[in-house]
């Protein structure tokens, strides 16, 4: 896109313009969206020439990635692609399919990569059957070989419950169309509860948001380079205003971080060798910003080299940029359940809040799905509860992202399958650094267990 449409869509913010009344975030995704395919942007750069916060920018970069706008990958940086090519992340192919319900292929190793939009259970006669089947469908179907090349014919790939194995001109009829056909042990609800356990892990991993999503490898990062000195570095830092850089060896390896501290005092002349930090802490591309956080407020740090496995560098990423991951994290909709969902559906919350005490309480009953080797409630689950309860008062009346340091448990009284407990949590201190939380849960036979948990509060 030519550099005048960037003020076209800055003056329309000021102007009387229909532009004027989009949101930001609609001024970013149209941005993106009039862009060559091909072209290479940064949630920096957007912000920037737009005027928005990196928050905004980068909000809007993972919607555009979402929906087919743009793509991120390592060495590369987000790039503006078409949004035909792009396939949606929860859509499974069928070699992936395969691989879920341990299955073996009989024919269409052509057709492995294609992705597939829905599944159809073969449970009924075979003209109602073929209402549902359509190209790019996968049939779940037993032994049924009279269904197998009316599916294949339609367009479907075909997966063979209980073991059984197709007749070979069925698998020619599956070569020929590059559309494979696939046989498994298991029975067709296992097989539909292992493709649905699958697809709700893709929906979880939505949610986790890596290193190598937020930072842009293809921007070059400020360096020093092994053999320079600390007039180098001044020259550096009067250029750049930053005042940490990583040092590379001749290999691009990161080998020290040298900062304005490491400069006090020391002569022009010295080499950075001699006064930089040694054995740096790095992160590679592929960890979470959770961790990366944690790391970065253990050791005091505020800026990451980000490396490969032989400690090239990559790229940096600054505390800044993975908070401001974190809250962008913390607004999105949940999609897929985790064990500590389900836990928590059953359990009604309430909060009381009054001049003495402030609680967080959650009301709810012990299922034979929650007990344990005894027959008792699993002491892990009732450590879930007691965190999850923490976790919702710290989330709720700080309104801040946290770190867990430490969680002690007591377990009082054992508590049988079926027992109304009351999961009740209360704040010691909660400041702006640390939270410090009691949680206690109750039956009707009294205090049954306690829990005291201390968190780091995360403050950008």
């Amino acid at each position: 896109m030519p550099a005048n449409h960037i003020g076209d869509f800055k003056r329309s913010e000021h102007t009387n313009n229909p532009l004027q009344q989009l949101t930001k975030h609609d001024l970013i995704m149209q941005y993106i969206e009039g862009l060559p395919i091909g072209t290479k942007i940064s949630v920096r750069s957007i912000a920037k020439e737009l005027e928005v916060s990196e928050g905004t920018a980068y909000k809007a970069f993972k919607d555009a990635e979402a929906v087919g706008l743009v793509s991120t990958k390592e060495r590369v940086g987000t790039v503006r692609i078409d949004r035909k090519r792009k396939e949606r992340i929860e859509q499974l192919t069928y070699r992936e399919v395969a691989e879920i319900v341990e299955g073996s292929l009989y024919g269409g190793i052509d057709g492995l990569q294609k992705s597939l939009h829905k599944f159809v259970i073969g449970a009924m006669e075979l003209d109602a059957m073929l209402n549902y089947i359509d190209q790019g469908s996968l049939l779940i179907v037993g032994n049924r070989a009279n269904v197998y090349e009316h599916a294949l014919e339609k367009g479907a790939g075909v997966l063979i419950t209980g073991g059984f194995e197709p007749e070979q001109h069925t698998i020619e009829l599956a070569n020929d169309l590059a559309l494979p056909i696939i046989s498994t042990r298991h029975d067709s609800y296992t097989v539909a509860s292992m493709i649905n356990r699958a697809m709700y892990d893709r929906l979880i991993r939505r949610k986790i948001i890596l290193l190598e999503d937020i930072v842009t490898f293809s921007k070059p990062a400020d360096v020093m380079k092994q053999g320079q000195t600390v007039g180098d570095f001044h020259q550096l830092f009067a250029k750049t205003g930053a005042a940490k850089f990583p040092v590379l060896d001749e290999r691009n390896r990161v080998i020290g971080m040298m900062t304005a501290k490491d400069a006090i005092g020391i002569d022009d002349s010295v080499n950075v060798d001699k006064v930089m930090s040694k054995h740096p802490i790095t992160a590679a591309p592929n960890i979470t910003v959770t961790s990366a956080v944690h790391t970065m407020s253990l050791e005091g740090i505020d800026m990451l080299p980000v490396v490969d496995r032989h400690r090239r560098l990559l790229t940096v990423v600054t505390k800044q940029e993975v908070f401001d991951a974190l809250r962008f994290a913390g607004k999105q909709s949940e999609s897929g359940d985790t064990f500590e969902d389900q836990i928590w559906t059953s359990f009604l919350h309430d909060t009381d809040i009054n001049q003495e005490q402030v609680s967080v309480t959650f009301y709810g009953k012990i299922t034979p799905q929650m007990s344990g080797a005894l027959g008792m409630a699993s002491e892990g689950l009732l450590t879930t509860l007691m965190s999850q309860a923490a976790r919702t008062l710290i989330r709720e009346f700080n309104k801040r992202d946290f770190l867990l340091e430490h969680f002690n448990t007591y377990f009082l009284k054992p508590i049988s399958i079926e027992s109304e407990i009351k999961v009740e949590a209360k704040p010691l201190e909660l400041s702006r650094m640390v939270a410090k939380i009691e949680i206690s849960i109750i039956t009707d036979q009294g205090l049954s267990a306690r829990g005291m948990l201390t968190a780091q509060i995360i403050d950008p």
